[in-house]
């Protein structure tokens, strides 16, 4: 009965890790900030960077499911921002490891957290991705923050 059960949750494993919503890229993201950045100047667009715990933080994986792989929301928010993602999985600590300076120089103190850079990397806003659980607040959360960074 062990072995049945360790056959089981390999297999339940397997299908897990080769779900392509598992994949550590999202289509139409990136996961090098300083790349993006360059590209932002290049383009006139400004930054969105999402912290995530792809694997194992409940709403970063709702706002994966909800929002952030939505063709429609990758769509509209590439019109005007380049889209980051730094995960912090715990099935890749190497990668985690990898990230924890740009947690340390953002002060980001929870997940999921987005933040809208301009392209010269100053932050212009901040959120917790979870306040806008659907694409049509999320983008028109995107758009009110770009327009206040306008008056400002």
């Amino acid at each position: 009965m062990k072995s049945i059960t360790i056959l089981a949750l390999s297999a339940l494993s397997a299908i897990t890790l080769t779900d392509p919503a598992s994949a550590k890229e999202l289509a139409g993201w990136s996961s090098d900030l300083d790349k993006a950045l360059t590209t932002a100047k290049k383009d006139g667009k400004s930054v969105l960077v999402e912290f995530t715990g792809s694997d194992w933080c409940p709403p970063c994986m709702m706002m994966r499911k909800e929002v952030f792989s939505k063709k429609e929301f990758v769509q509209a928010a590439s019109k005007k921002f380049i889209l980051v993602e730094i995960d912090f999985p715990n099935a890749d600590q190497a990668l985690k490891k990898q990230h924890e300076p740009l947690a340390t120089k953002y002060r980001i103190d929870g997940f999921p957290t987005v933040l809208l850079l301009t392209p010269d990397g100053k932050e212009f806003n901040r959120f917790y991705a979870s306040q806008y659980p659907k694409t049509e607040a999320f983008l028109q959360h995107l758009t009110e923050a770009l327009e206040k960074k306008e008056l400002d």
